[in-house]
């Protein structure tokens, strides 16, 4: 039996520490998806099309291969997990408040559609790390370089950050 998983966010931007999350999810299962997911109690910097593109082009460099890339916007995650055979969804977990806010989501989906979550730590080197914390030092001038893959980086630098 193949073991699918999915690994959803709203990646705006995506950061080093979710493709630490991705790489090791890559090894614990057969098949792994990426899924840009619409988050309605967050304002999307990015467009979802530009955090796909973003996100295969950050595994590309970090010759993370094999990985489905898409995005879901429409219904709930676990349709998505269903519709593509996945059994696991898998979330990166910083700090308490992280497990306190996934807790409750992790035990309506598998309520829903039978879809266990697995936390994954971070690494040390990126703990810290998240998307509004890039969003945040990029707009005040300083250097993201530590926290994004380059692409992003260099996206940023050429386009600059929405409003």
């Amino acid at each position: 039996m193949t073991s699918i998983a999915v690994v959803p966010g709203s990646f705006d931007p995506v950061t080093l520490g979710h493709l630490d999350v991705i790489r090791r999810a890559q090894g614990l299962f057969d098949q792994l998806h990426v899924v840009v997911v619409h988050n309605p109690d967050k304002k999307a910097l990015l467009p979802i099309a530009q955090r796909v593109a973003l996100i295969e082009k950050a595994l590309g460099q970090a010759g993370i291969t094999g990985v489905t890339v898409t995005s879901w916007s429409v219904g709930l995650l676990v349709d998505y997990c269903v519709e593509v055979g996945a059994k696991v969804l898998v979330k990166g977990v910083r700090s308490p408040a992280d497990v306190s806010y996934e807790t409750p989501m992790a035990i309506v989906n598998r309520k829903l559609a039978d879809i266990e979550t697995v936390f994954l730590m971070p690494d040390p080197a990126h703990g810290h790390v998240s998307s509004s914390l890039v969003r945040q030092v990029a707009r005040l001038g300083g250097d993201i370089s530590p926290y994004v893959p380059q692409v992003v980086k260099d996206f940023i630098d050429t386009n600059g950050l929405p409003d």
